[in-house]
């Protein structure tokens, strides 16, 4: 069984083999033994090898070099360091790709991709398979026994690309195939009879470059994601035939990615990892400067997405996770350097924590001279001494070694849950229900109606917890579902945005759950499509009509945005500055209570928010995508006090809340902001790094981009 330590593992990538220095043709170096040292210095825990240099391992067909690592493992170890070992298979050699032409990833139909940077490989061919398994067992077998190597990484940011070669479309036409079981099925399932569509035989399926179908696209996108679900699987599973028990075995994900269902992913491997980049300066800045039509990609800006990817790697597997790549120095490319202000390394590595994180790893050690990355800042710049960000690091490192067990695998503290479904961005990436200023579709559909509800509530000083719709009553794995009584419990508020795509048993289990007890939030364009895509023929929202006391048939985007308001006698209360934005489901109230309604000429006609008493529970409708203002009153309503216990925090403040492994409560407050701030403790308790004491009622002060880590006494 995997072992993790119990300390944060703190380090970073290092790549001996980028360094100047570096001769295969010869001993190691002084700089080897200087980077370790530096590493040692900043107490570093951990370090990620191997992954990316394949033409290293293997320089031609069949020709191995296997003991160029072995200094780099035997330095770590002398000095307490330890590594997690990856395996090359997302960068593959000219070789290879010389020799097997035939295995290039296309990325439309007979359209290859291009050569000279990575990942261009069908991964799914039985040629680069054959290649992937003897590199991978060379590897393995040869340093799963190195007592420095704790743990596995295979692959790397694995779902780049979606796949369109050949052979991926015929496994593709033999998974309906088993799927449907014949063409009549299919025909009538995806409802072919549109546009003259009907197949008359398999063979008929066309290839997905110019598909405008729905339903196909739901099939395409799910079936992708399993291709990169079995090539991380497969890959886990050669590993674990050399590596010891208590080595664990991960992938680090890049959660943008169009190919990857983090949740099916993760539950292949032995715990979750991901790669968690931001913007720093003043994107880190409270109150939050980051507009509210920004589109966050595969870094984010602003604070509150920053704890929302953090939420994200939870949620894979609903268990601490691994962060296997983040901010060192100023990251992106030549044209986007800012690198963090004093103080804001320590702010976002204990955010992290905080949020569940077991390992802070930062790309990388020493900035590159060559290559696309050049000015991805590590740890070290490109002179390879040590500056103001090791400076920085080894503080934190210090810190981490300071709080010891108490942090590591802490267990978050939620208010709200909120229900992620990823077939539905998926369907939402091709069909966006939403527009972007000028009225092109909108492929960031999914997450402009989910992040709002998700930045209210961090607006607000409350803590979420997300979960994968799947998660709730049909898990992955051997871990039995969460029944509705049991949520009801552990999730007194579950939000639901965006859930387009959805079962009939997710529904039913839905209503279920506010009957036992629960509050149920219903978003735009939940319950409105079947598993298959298809737009369901009863009124909206589907099976949970009748627990949400209304209905819809008729639904509008909003070209500005439309001033809401508490209606009278509503234990709603809005700022008069409150708005509905880009959508209003015309809600047709039966039972349920009108709690705020839009100020216009013609959508006055319908409630924009709704609740109705359903069992023990209540089930809300928010009919509309809410602006900070009118999210933040909701948040306030659904939950009037936040579970961190900390009041009147200054707009500049966060505070986070945990239960260590061991029972004892954990919180991390933070100011983010130039200017000191000061904050009352709600209770006992005692400063983690420093050992003061603080008294219940106290003043505890924060200087500028400050953290406090404190245990309850």
């Amino acid at each position: 069984m995997a072992v993790l330590p119990d300390r944060v593992l703190f380090g970073a990538a290092y790549y001996y083999e980028y360094t100047p220095e570096y001769d295969p043709r010869l001993r190691p170096d002084e700089r080897l033994k200087t980077d370790l040292d530096l590493m040692a210095e900043a107490n570093f825990t951990v370090i990620r090898v191997g992954e990316s240099v394949w033409s290293t391992w293997e320089p031609g067909n069949g020709r191995f070099d296997l003991d160029w690592l072995r200094p780099v493992l035997d330095g770590a170890h002398e000095r307490g360091i330890s590594v997690v070992l990856g395996t090359p298979t997302y960068a593959v050699p000219p070789w290879l790709a010389r020799q097997y032409p035939e295995i290039t990833a296309e990325h439309a139909t007979g359209r290859r991709l291009g050569w000279g940077a990575r990942q261009e490989v069908d991964f799914t061919h039985p040629a680069f398979r054959f290649h992937a398994e003897r590199i991978i067992r060379k590897i393995a077998a040869r340093y799963a026994g190195h007592p420095a190597v704790i743990g596995w990484q295979v692959d790397n940011e694995p779902g780049l690309h979606l796949l369109h070669n050949h052979g991926v479309f015929q496994r593709f036409v033999e998974h309906l195939r088993a799927k449907y079981g014949d063409v009549d099925t299919l025909n009538r399932e995806w409802g072919l009879v549109y546009w003259s569509h009907r197949l008359s035989d398999w063979s008929d399926l066309w290839t997905p470059d110019g598909n405008a179908q729905p339903q196909y696209d739901a099939a395409w996108r799910e079936f992708q994601a399993r291709q990169v679900t079995d090539f991380i699987g497969w890959q886990a599973d050669l590993v674990r035939e050399y590596a010891r028990p208590e080595q664990f075995v991960t992938t680090c994900i890049s959660y943008t990615r169009q190919g990857v269902q983090d949740d099916e992913l993760s539950a292949r491997l032995d715990i979750a990892a991901g790669n968690p980049y931001y913007d720093m300066q003043d994107s880190l800045l409270l109150p939050d400067p980051t507009p509210d039509d920004h589109r966050q990609t595969w870094k984010t800006t602003g604070l509150w997405s920053m704890f929302r990817t953090a939420d994200w790697m939870f949620s894979s597997r609903q268990e601490p996770f691994l962060v296997t790549e983040t901010n060192a120095g100023a990251i992106g490319f030549a044209w986007d350097n800012r690198p963090a202000y004093d103080g804001q390394w320590r702010q976002a590595a204990w955010a992290h924590v905080a949020r569940g994180a077991r390992m802070i790893e930062y790309w990388q050690w020493q900035t590159l001279r060559f290559g696309a990355e050049t000015y991805w800042g590590g740890v070290l710049p490109h002179s390879g001494r040590p500056g103001r960000v090791h400076a920085e690091l080894s503080r934190l490192g210090a810190e981490f070694d300071k709080a010891g067990s108490l942090v590591a695998g802490l267990e978050p503290d939620a208010d709200i849950t909120m229900v992620h479904s990823t077939p539905s961005k998926w369907l939402m990436e091709k069909h966006p229900p939403l527009a972007t200023a000028d009225g092109e579709p909108d492929p960031a559909a999914y997450d402009r109606i989910f992040d709002p509800f998700y930045r209210g509530a961090f607006e607000s000083g409350r803590q979420v917890r997300i979960v994968h719709a799947r998660q709730l009553h049909d898990p992955l794995g051997e871990r039995p579902g969460t029944t509705p009584a049991e949520a009801a419990r552990r999730h007194p508020v579950l939000v639901v945005p965006a859930l387009y795509i959805a079962a009939d048993s997710t529904l039913d289990w839905l209503a279920a759950y506010a009957h036992a007890g629960g509050h149920l939030v219903i978003g735009p364009r939940t319950g409105y499509a079947d598993p298959e895509a298809r737009a369901r023929l009863e009124p909206a929202p589907g099976r949970l009509t009748e627990a949400a006391g209304v209905s819809y048939d008729e639904f509008s985007n909003l070209a500005g945005g439309i001033p809401v308001h508490a209606v009278p006698g509503s234990t709603l209360r809005l700022p008069r500055e409150a708005t509905a934005t880009q959508w209003a489901d015309g809600l047709t109230v039966a039972d349920a209570e009108v709690l705020a309604a839009y100020r216009h000429p013609h959508f006055g006609r319908w409630p924009a928010v709704t609740t109705r008493r359903h069992g023990e529970g209540r089930v809300t409708c928010v009919g509309t995508v809410p602006d900070r203002a009118l999210a933040r009153g909701l948040t306030e309503w659904l939950v009037p006090s936040p579970r961190h216990g900390w009041h009147d925090l200054p707009d500049t403040v966060t505070a986070t809340t945990g239960t260590s492994p061991d029972g004892r409560r954990v919180h991390v407050v933070h100011n983010w902001s130039w200017a000191p701030a000061g904050v009352t403790a709600p209770v006992e308790l005692t400063d983690v790094l420093d050992d003061s004491a603080v008294r219940a009622g106290a003043e505890l002060e924060l200087g500028a981009w400050d953290v406090r880590v404190l245990v309850a006494s």
